[in-house]
């Protein structure tokens, strides 16, 4: 069966509609990137501004050869930075851990802890599956109330938009990162995730996994380790 190419319409108001509706589409489609730039205006901080919290959330950015890759080796040094400057108290890295063979949360913590993060101020979250879960699970699982994000630029404006929603109180730091494939594929990537992200914020979905309460943000927070050159 032989399918017609479309045809414009003949009409000049027809023509007119056409174009109204493409650009009503378009304005549809961007809505939900526009909410996340104007919800999160005042949430996101430099390293040198980032206020003193308890918590710094790191979220999970795959894995070369099983350990971290570029993009979240910069999330992790990011973090170890926050912690060595006291600006930080303890990390949770929230990642995916859905097969044996890959393990995010543990490469995130064996990176740490090799960066100056004592193991006992690491605490794993090893079904972060998606931003969302990451988020509602560092509230309802892990008990953060109020948190440093630590992620990409082109990604934490959604990271601290969900947080928010999921009940965190949070702050954004959008570490640098190259200009290469990989960022472009992320900056396309958000513009559609940006959809979902409305989605999960207005009808607060349960993560793919919840799994019971579990204390280990309050038992890295009563550690007596201290970064290099701190007091506890």
């Amino acid at each position: 069966m032989r399918i017609g190419r479309p045809r414009l319409p003949r009409t000049l108001r027809g023509r007119r509609r056409l174009v109204q509706g493409l650009v009503a589409g378009c304005v549809l489609a961007l809505l939900p990137s526009t909410w996340l730039y104007v919800s999160t205006a005042d949430r996101l901080r430099t390293a040198s501004d980032v206020p003193r919290t308890e918590v710094a959330v790191v979220f999970g950015a795959g894995l070369w050869d099983g350990g971290p890759s570029p993009y979240l080796a910069n999330r992790l040094d990011a973090a170890a930075r926050l912690y060595r400057a006291g600006r930080i108290k303890a990390v949770l890295v929230t990642g995916d851990n859905s097969r044996k063979d890959y393990d995010e949360p543990s490469a995130m913590r064996a990176y740490l802890s090799h960066h100056g993060v004592p193991a006992g101020r690491i605490v794993s979250d090893y079904a972060g599956f998606d931003t969302w879960d990451s988020c509602v699970r560092a509230r309802r699982v892990f008990g953060v109330h109020r948190a440093v994000l630590i992620s990409q630029g082109f990604h934490i404006r959604r990271a601290v938009a969900l947080c928010e929603a999921a009940g965190v109180t949070s702050y954004g730091l959008g570490v640098e990162a190259k200009h290469d494939a990989t960022w472009y594929y992320g900056g396309t990537r958000e513009v559609f995730a940006a959809g979902k992200a409305a989605l999960d914020a207005a009808f607060h979905p349960d993560p793919e996994f919840l799994g019971p309460r579990e204390r280990g943000i309050q038992r890295a927070l009563a550690s007596t380790s201290a970064p290099q050159g701190h007091r506890p």
